[in-house]
């Protein structure tokens, strides 16, 4: 029952929350949980904690511990919870049984940034948290080496849940698909709303999206769209939130995260910006950008 509600889920909105900052650069629960709460009351069924929009790593392991303690708390069992793991592998697996313990529904395994990782020892990586821990496992794969190969073996293991898959390589996509038909894993899209029309037309189901902390509305309502075939509804809602997806690439994307919160500011959501080596604000033509987008949507200070 817990497998196939995580794999429903992940054919959905799968909202990735911020992390709120205090004045004194500590986390803000209390925030936090707001966010949570505000982006589960508006139908969001699977919220990701501790993704990259909530700044994983930028996290020590106890803050992440304690954040991830704070969605399952908020969310309350009204969605699915999914927990993001990683790091070294003896982290990823203190993280996943946290997870485990605090009564997180799966978790989400980033994909290991040691710039010397091959894809046979990503595959070892996940088997070894797989045995460690009995939750269902999406596995975030970014890079294109990764390989076929690779997909069908996370495919044959009964514990993942799903592949987030991040990468433009849709011909990748498609092939690696077709190598894993008949996995009962879901395959969803982990490159936000602006890539699902192109996901979803390779046979992919369900989106990533940091867009829900700002606007969970529009998220939704791109989902349903596509959810119904309606591939030009689809693209015309992914048009109106085009300037506020290009502003998040600046900075070869590490404007990521700093637009989001900067929205959630001038929403008179005090959460903070970003840590370093995110971009601490944003360049005044960008915010009055993203200020002039928000008022279009009939939000904003």
């Amino acid at each position: 029952m817990g497998m196939e509600r995580v794999r429903t889920a992940l054919r959905q909105v799968s909202g990735v929350h911020v992390t709120a900052y205090a004045a004194d650069g500590g986390i803000d629960l209390s925030t936090t949980t707001r966010v949570v709460d505000r982006i589960v009351a508006a139908g969001v069924a699977n919220v990701v904690t501790c993704g990259n929009t909530g700044e994983f790593y930028s996290l020590t392991l106890d803050e992440a511990k304690r954040v991830a303690a704070a969605a399952v708390e908020a969310a309350a069992g009204r969605s699915v919870v999914t927990a993001g793991i990683g790091r070294s592998l003896t982290d990823a697996i203190d993280l996943a049984r946290h997870a485990k313990a605090i009564g997180a529904d799966a978790v989400m395994i980033h994909q290991p940034p040691d710039p010397f990782c091959s894809p046979r020892g990503v595959v070892g990586y996940v088997r070894a948290v797989a045995d460690a821990v009995d939750l269902p496992i999406v596995a975030y794969i970014r890079i294109d080496a990764f390989g076929v190969a690779g997909f069908e073996a996370l495919a044959a293991m009964p514990q993942v849940a799903g592949i987030k898959f991040a990468t433009t390589n849709v011909q990748l996509l498609a092939n690696a698909m077709r190598a894993t038909q008949g996995a009962p894993m879901q395959w969803c899209c982990g490159l936000a709303e602006a890539w699902a029309p192109t996901f979803y037309a390779a046979g992919a189901r369900g989106f990533t999206s940091g867009l829900v902390n700002v606007a969970p509305e529009r998220s939704l309502a791109i989902h349903a769209a596509l959810e119904r075939g309606d591939f030009a509804a689809a693209r015309a809602q992914v048009d109106a939130i085009a300037v506020f997806e290009h502003l998040r690439t600046l900075e070869n994307n590490g404007t990521n995260v700093t637009v989001v919160k900067a929205a959630m500011e001038m929403m008179g959501v005090k959460v903070g910006m970003p840590r370093l080596p995110n971009a601490p604000d944003l360049p005044k033509d960008a915010t009055a950008t993203l200020a002039a987008a928000l008022t279009s949507w009939g939000i904003g200070g």
